[in-house]
């Protein structure tokens, strides 16, 4: 927890470009075109710290801003002031004062902004909040997790996210007491992705309502832990049930069961999400196809589709995202 640092910065500008360099990314830069002949300001703080950030922003005139390359964030909106329309895949998305939006930094590609507008964000990494499932869930997951765009900010759940993301901004100002906390930083973070999980609606809401699964055999957690101590290696399903001490055929039907999934599915899990840490934390001169072998991954091929189905961008794209 002590490692968690806090990167704080605030912009204050009147010109397009400026806050085009300001919203952009490496990743995932972002062109702003003024929308009619009104002044244009604009006054931002954002908060990084680390997979979550968090930002305070507000908007004079009206602007459209063009994401020019996806980024790998959900991105939660909850606007105080003013109106805004997001446009992902020509769909048209409302965010307005009451009502959260949740927009999916993948497929977003367009937004315009009619000042005076101010809202808070969160940013958030897509694999924590995959990785967060996987834990809830207890078994693997894949693909996109659809998230429906809109939140009452009234009431409920979305009245706490609203709160605490809001007392968060404030929290992380200047020398406020939570960026001495890293330990209460974090647990907000977890706070909040859980808090998105089971108040908005994706695609696995519905297995999260239902009855919580019977805890796993030992045989199954046998078997995981064996996976996990021999990632690297070139281990096959009858080494995995022998130090389950179980048939092949059990151990099989255990991981249907209780993870819903096969073992080699399970273990192909695992090593992707080994190689995308690799991926993201390297600054040494590896290359991909040196580090997908390192994981088990002979066909380069496969494993790039493999993990931009799984991720959502190809594994050179996530290199050159932790180098810079």
């Amino acid at each position: 927890m002590d490692r968690i640092s806090i990167a704080a910065t605030s912009f204050h500008g009147f010109d397009p470009d400026e806050l085009a360099a300001v919203l952009s990314t490496p990743a995932s830069p972002i062109k702003v075109e003024k929308l009619s002949g009104e002044a244009l300001s604009f006054d931002c703080e954002f908060y990084s710290t680390g997979v979550i950030s968090f930002g305070s922003c507000a908007y004079e005139g009206e602007m459209e801003c063009k994401r020019q390359a996806p980024s790998d964030k959900l991105l939660i909106f909850v606007p105080t002031r003013g109106a805004a329309l997001f446009e992902p895949g020509g769909r048209e998305i409302w965010s307005r004062p009451g009502q959260g939006t949740i927009v999916d930094g993948a497929r977003s590609e367009r937004v315009r902004l009619y000042g005076p507008r101010r809202h808070f964000t969160l940013f958030i990494d897509q694999r924590k909040i995959t990785n967060h499932l996987i834990n809830m869930l207890e078994r693997t997951i894949s693909g996109n997790l659809e998230f429906y765009p809109h939140m009452d900010l009234t009431a409920g759940p979305g009245l706490a996210l609203a709160q605490l993301v809001e007392t968060t901004c404030q929290g992380l100002r200047g020398d406020a007491p939570l960026r001495q906390s890293p330990l209460a930083l974090a647990s907000l973070g977890d706070a909040v992705t859980h808090l998105i999980l089971e108040a908005v609606p994706h695609r696995y809401s519905d297995q999260l309502a239902s009855t919580a699964p019977l805890p796993a055999p030992r045989h199954v957690k046998w078997a995981i832990d064996f996976m996990q101590a021999h990632i690297a290696e070139p281990i096959t399903m009858a080494e995995i049930a022998a130090a389950a001490k179980v048939s092949v055929r059990t151990l099989q039907q255990g991981f249907r069961l209780f993870r819903m999934t096969t073992p080699m599915a399970y273990l192909h899990e695992l090593r992707l999400t080994a190689a995308h840490q690799d991926l993201m934390n390297t600054h040494e001169a590896q290359s991909v196809a040196e580090i997908a072998l390192k994981w088990g991954f002979t066909h380069l091929g496969r494993f790039a589709a493999d993990y931009k189905k799984r991720f959502g961008v190809l594994p050179s794209q996530t290199m050159r995202s932790g180098k810079r």
